[in-house]
C-alpha cells in the first residue's frame, strides 16, 4: 500500500512567518457563539432548538496569497512569460501539471543566504542518480525549515538564481518547490550584496528567470526531510483565484 506525506503547512493566525502587514489574522466564531449568528437566517429560532445548544462554527480570515504553502504562478514574476507572451494566472495552471514525479534534493547544508547555480544542481543529481526530465517536479530543500514558526524563518535557507531556475525549465521541468519562504535566496542577503555590488541582476533573479520561461513555484513545503530523492509521486493542485498572482496549495507525496 502506498504511503501519503502531507507537504504543507498549516495556516496559522499571527505566525511570524510572514513580513509585517502579511501576517495571517483568523477570526474563529465557535459553536457558542455560531447559535447567535444562526438566528440571522432563522429569527424564531432558540439555542434549546439546537444540539447542546450550539450551532455552526466558521473561520473568517485575513491572508495573502502568498500566505501558508502557497503556488506562484507566472502572473507574480511579470505581467509577460516566455519572451513576451502574457503571463499565466493561478486559475490557468495546467491540471496535468498538478501531478509529477517526484524529485527532492537537500541542499541544508549550505549556508543561510547561499545562491544556488547550476553546477550545484548538476552535482546533486548526480549523487542520486537521476537525470532530471520532463513530467518531473523539482523539490528543494533548503534549511529554513526547521525555523519555521519563528521569524528567523524569513532569513534562513539558500535558494536560487536564474542561472540554476533556467536550466531545471529546461530539463522539461514545469513545477519547483522549496520549502524556504521564497524560491531565491532570503531578500535580507539579496538586500546585503546588492548594496554592496549596485548590480541589479542580483535582485529576485530565481523568480525573474519566469519573465524567460514561464513556469510555477511552490513556498513552504514542510516535511522535505521526509522524502527519498525520487521514487514519490506529487500532488499540488492550487486553489483557483480568478486572475490571482498565486494560490494556496495542498502539496502531498505519495511514496511509491
Amino acid at each position: 500500500m502506498p504511503s501519503y506525506i502531507d507537504l504543507s503547512v498549516s495556516i496559522e493566525s499571527d505566525l511570524p512567518c510572514d513580513p509585517p502587514g502579511m501576517i495571517p489574522r483568523i477570526v474563529y466564531i465557535d459553536h457558542a457563539l455560531g447559535a447567535e449568528t444562526m438566528k440571522a437566517f432563522i429569527p424564531e429560532l432558540s439555542r434549546k432548538d439546537l444540539p447542546g445548544g450550539m450551532g455552526w462554527a466558521i473561520e473568517f480570515l485575513e491572508l495573502s496569497t502568498h500566505c501558508g504553502t502557497h503556488m506562484d504562478a507566472p502572473w507574480h514574476f511579470h505581467p509577460t512569460q516566455d519572451r513576451g507572451k502574457p503571463a499565466m494566472t493561478i486559475d490557468e495552471f495546467p491540471l496535468e501539471w498538478g501531478v509529477a514525479n517526484g524529485v527532492k534534493l537537500d541542499f541544508s547544508d549550505l549556508p543561510d543566504g547561499y545562491n544556488i547555480t547550476a553546477a550545484d544542481v548538476h552535482k546533486r543529481l548526480d549523487e542520486i542518480g537521476h537525470t532530471l526530465g520532463p513530467g518531473d517536479a523539482f523539490l528543494a530543500q533548503s534549511g529554513a525549515a526547521p525555523y519555521w514558526g519563528s521569524a528567523d524563518y524569513l532569513v534562513k535557507g539558500c535558494g536560487f538564481g536564474r542561472e540554476a531556475t533556467l536550466w531545471i525549465l529546461e530539463q522539461g521541468v514545469h513545477v519547483v518547490g522549496t520549502d524556504a519562504w521564497s524560491w531565491d535566496r532570503p531578500l535580507a542577503a539579496q538586500a546585503v550584496d546588492y548594496s554592496r555590488t549596485g548590480d541589479a541582476s542580483l535582485i529576485w533573479e530565481g523568480h525573474f528567470a519566469g519573465v524567460e520561461k514561464g513556469y510555477f513555484q511552490i513556498e513552504k513545503l514542510t516535511n522535505l526531510d521526509l522524502l527519498p530523492a525520487t521514487g514519490f509521486k506529487f500532488y499540488c493542485f492550487p486553489v483557483k483565484i480568478k486572475g490571482a498572482s498565486a494560490g494556496w496549495v495542498r502539496a502531498v507525496a505519495e511514496i511509491l
